[in-house]
């Protein structure tokens, strides 16, 4: 999956899903969705497809796009990974996505949302790294939900062979 984060001038441009096919009730979450079988090894390429598709920002309207987080999450016996995305826009223009309703979050009040575990502990983890330049990969460590948790660490350059 790859899933971007966009920021404008303190907000953070978040989706509200009515339900998916894994839960019947009203969620949060960034832009993204599913890489194509061509985008495997192009994950940005794809949040860009993805951020065009649901939201009509193009490449241009956005600045400072970095990849910031790889999630890992073991599901029903499969290895889920997640790239995550941040970036900010040039302007709050955006087209209406038939996959939910858009909405303009203040970032001060993204912790109310109802997110997923993984998501909410991302951005909160983002939100207090931001200032640090680099990939963190963050690995679900439990699956109760009042428990969940995310082991961080940030990629390094590889030392020698």
């Amino acid at each position: 999956m790859a899933t971007a984060f966009l920021f404008h001038q303190g907000s953070v441009l978040m989706m509200k899903k009515e339900k998916s096919k894994i839960f019947n009730f009203a969620f949060w979450g960034g832009i993204g969705g599913h890489m194509e079988p061509d985008e495997l090894n192009s994950p940005r390429e794809a949040s860009f497809r993805e951020i065009e598709e649901e939201t009509g920002f193009k490449k241009d309207d956005i600045k400072e796009f970095k990849l910031k987080y790889i999630l890992l999450e073991k599901n029903n016996g499969e290895i889920r990974q997640q790239y995550v995305y941040f970036g900010e826009t040039k302007h709050l223009n955006y087209i209406p996505s038939d996959e939910g309703e858009l909405f303009w979050i203040p970032k001060n009040e993204l912790a109310d949302l109802h997110t997923s575990k993984a998501i909410d502990l991302t951005i909160e983890h983002y939100l207090k790294n931001n200032e640090i330049d680099g990939v963190f990969v963050g690995t679900m460590m439990t699956n109760s939900e009042p428990a969940s948790e995310i082991q961080w660490s940030v990629i390094t350059e590889t030392i020698g062979f």
